[in-house]
């Protein structure tokens, strides 16, 4: 952290230069940057699972993923935004390689269930830190992530349900993927 002077008035800014109201502590900071990682992950992941199903033609599962990774894609590009906004430098690390190959839609969805579920696990992390380090605009921000966050790990623990039900049945399967298109 820099401070700039402009006569009288002091500025405290950030790694790029840029104004902020609060520093953040480092350990928020690489926490921030670790779970953008893990949002931008879940999107490549989802997209593959996206195209396994489409090649499966499958295509209400395949919609039903591709919304997800681009709902992943959509948390990362927020975070990026919050770590701007609080004068932070974003750091994009690298992305693993996504599972493009399952065994049936009870693996890729108990799979995705279990990702959503660290993703939450994540988030409770994140503002665990935050209220440590008296952070109230990371709380602040994080407060609608964890709303969101849960209610599609529900919306995963359902569907995992349903398809377990199915059994594999491909005539169940294909009513479950007519409701999702």
């Amino acid at each position: 952290m820099s401070v700039t002077t402009n006569s009288s008035f002091k500025v405290a800014t950030g790694p790029a230069g840029r104004a902020m109201a609060e520093p953040m502590q480092i350990e928020l900071v690489e926490a921030l940057h670790q779970h953008l990682t893990m949002e931008r992950n879940a999107s490549v992941q989802y997209f593959a699972i996206s195209l396994w199903f489409a090649e499966r033609e499958l295509r209400g599962f395949s919609k039903f993923f591709k919304s997800e990774a681009e709902s992943e894609r959509e948390h990362a590009s927020k975070f990026s935004e919050y770590l701007i906004a609080r004068g932070q430098t974003v750091v994009l690390e690298k992305l693993k390689e996504p599972i493009q190959t399952w065994k049936d839609i009870e693996e890729v969805f108990s799979a995705s269930f279990l990702m959503e579920a660290d993703v939450t696990t994540s988030l409770h992390q994140l503002y665990s830190i935050a209220e440590r380090d008296s952070d109230f605009r990371t709380t602040v921000y994080l407060d609608p992530m964890i709303e969101g966050q849960t209610s599609s790990e529900d919306e995963f623990a359902y569907m995992l349900g349903r398809v377990k039900f199915a059994q594999n049945h491909p005539s169940a399967l294909l009513l479950i993927d007519g409701e999702l298109r």
